[in-house]
């Protein structure tokens, strides 16, 4: 009897799916050599992101976050049934895909705007000329220019070290999620990349 072929995922979400994995990988790979096009990379993830979360809302039925997004306890008893080799097939993504997207989208949120704020920081992007710095001026009160550029250097340093702290934390979140879907797809005999 031959196994009949169920498509879960809709064109949106693999669209969105593979446009963000090549952006972040030419992100990841050209952050400190290629600005500007790390820059247009980022900005198009964060248009990526807008898309994802308003099909969140409107989209197919297993695209919709009401499908997959439940509660942690789910999550955890979800993991200790896969632990046991028994989960329980879900069409969409199961408990812990859906913690894990969720944090993925979470992670990318913060990586994206320490983006901004660090390029806000070097004067560029749409955030350039607004205060970014993290303390106001007003209570800044430095008389030595000395003083003021070691200030600069330092927040700027601060942006740029949690963008590159995020971008590494979220190869972490990307090792978890494929280790998922390979478990997944093992523990169930389908290829959920499919």
């Amino acid at each position: 009897m031959e196994k009949q072929e169920v498509v879960v995922w809709d064109l949106g979400v693999r669209v969105f799916h593979w446009s963000l994995v090549t952006l972040f990988t030419f992100s990841y790979l050209s952050g400190d050599e290629l600005e500007e096009l790390h820059a247009y990379s980022g900005y198009a993830i964060i248009g990526l992101l807008i898309f994802r979360l308003v099909w969140g809302f409107v989209g197919s039925k297993h695209a919709r976050f009401a499908d997959f997004v439940r509660g942690p306890r789910e999550a955890i008893d979800y993991l200790k049934s896969m632990w046991k080799g028994h989960p329980r097939r879900y069409l969409g993504h199961n408990p812990a895909g859906g913690v894990m997207i969720v944090m993925l989208l979470a992670g990318l949120s913060l990586l994206t705007f320490t983006g901004l704020m660090a390029y806000a920081e070097e004067g560029h992007g749409p955030l350039a000329g607004a205060d970014v710095s993290l303390v106001s001026n007003a209570y800044a009160d430095h008389d030595e220019d000395d003083d003021d550029e070691e200030k600069d250097g330092k927040e700027d340093e601060f942006w740029e070290e949690v963008h590159e702290f995020m971008g590494n934390f979220m190869l972490v979140l990307i090792f978890l999620h494929i280790a998922g879907v390979v478990v997944s797809s093992r523990l169930h005999g389908e290829n959920l990349v499919k």
